[in-house]
């Protein structure tokens, strides 16, 4: 299993976040950790830019997107945009995207969200071959009309994960893709719904086993701390549940909210946490750390505890099987 942390602008002064994000990819790759992802927040930093960046200080680890939108932009100056990181990290980009939300979509950009998954196979028929060294990129289908040369070809082989939660996406992802990026599915969505579906579809196409991301706040505490921990991760986090895409999905699982899902406890706790997830079929944990505490000092103290834990168990889960 392969241990990654999430990194992103969270809140705070503009002029800051680039500097703490730095610091902490720095870290994570210092601590050995596998990859890190960059959520593509509707209302700050462009992800693809700051992994451009982070490359500059980094040497290893993997660094994706999770995810970015794809209605935001054409698929031709995404695929340029993905280029030049991939060249800028020489070769680390591992590409996420996904339709995304209705609220993001039609409510904040103004565009149409109909048929989201019709939409990303079209955006997928012109991204591939763009990504995968293609010269010209010709293609006709019912959202695009491309004809379009490229000057740009990958300097290492793109990694393209979508973001599916649904059936019809799920098979679109193990088809055209490799693998998918979760949010808000717990172990039993992820080896009931998630994992048959992509793994299947990819099968059917001929394609390697695919990637399982699955996105878990974790929180490492007292056993006397973890209900403090899960309505944290309420608070912080609990408005993803709004979305339709999520509410559905999780309807496939066991967990009622994102705290219900949040992997909090001493550092036992938490292994078998991530180990239950690996047993279900997930081959990546994108790591999202929840501190807890009264104030900023404390806030960072539980952070700063929580990612060096992960650190310490990162290679025994590395090492251990997927089911």
């Amino acid at each position: 299993m392969r241990i990654g942390v999430m990194i992103g602008p969270e809140r705070g002064d503009t002029a800051r976040k680039v500097a703490r994000m730095l610091d902490d990819v720095e870290w994570a790759e210092s601590a050995g950790l596998d990859t890190a992802w960059i959520p593509q927040v509707p209302t700050d930093f462009d992800a693809l830019m700051t992994i451009a960046l982070m490359g500059t200080r980094t040497s290893r680890i993997e660094l994706g997107t999770a995810v970015v939108p794809l209605h935001a932009q054409h698929p031709i100056t995404l695929a340029r945009q993905a280029l030049s990181a991939h060249a800028a990290t020489a070769g680390r980009l591992t590409l996420g995207v996904g339709p995304s939300h209705h609220l993001i979509v039609h409510d904040m950009l103004g565009l149409s969200y109909d048929k989201p998954a019709a939409y990303t196979r079209d955006c997928l028929d012109v991204l591939n071959p763009a990504l995968h060294g293609a010269r010209q990129v010709d293609i006709h289908n019912s959202t695009f009309t491309v004809h379009h040369p490229l000057d740009l070809t990958p300097v290492a082989p793109v990694s393209v994960m979508v973001s599916a939660l649904a059936p019809t996406m799920l098979r679109l992802a193990g088809e055209q893709a490799d693998g998918t990026i979760l949010w808000m599915a717990d172990e039993r969505a992820i080896s009931e719904h998630i994992a048959p579906r992509i793994t299947e579809a990819a099968r059917d196409a001929g394609r390697r086993t695919p990637r399982i991301v699955a996105g878990l706040p974790v929180c490492l505490c007292r056993p006397s701390e973890v209900d403090e921990a899960k309505a944290r991760t309420n608070r912080i986090l609990g408005r993803d549940e709004n979305f339709p895409n999520y509410r559905r999905l999780l309807r496939h699982g066991n967990s009622d909210t994102i705290g219900d899902m949040c992997l909090a406890g001493d550092e036992e706790a938490i292994a078998a946490g991530l180990r239950r997830y690996a047993d279900a079929g997930a081959t990546d944990i994108s790591v999202r750390l929840l501190p807890i505490g009264d104030d900023r000092d404390s806030l960072i103290t539980s952070k700063h505890r929580t990612r060096q834990m992960i650190a310490d168990i990162a290679d025994e889960l590395h090492g251990e099987p997927t089911s």
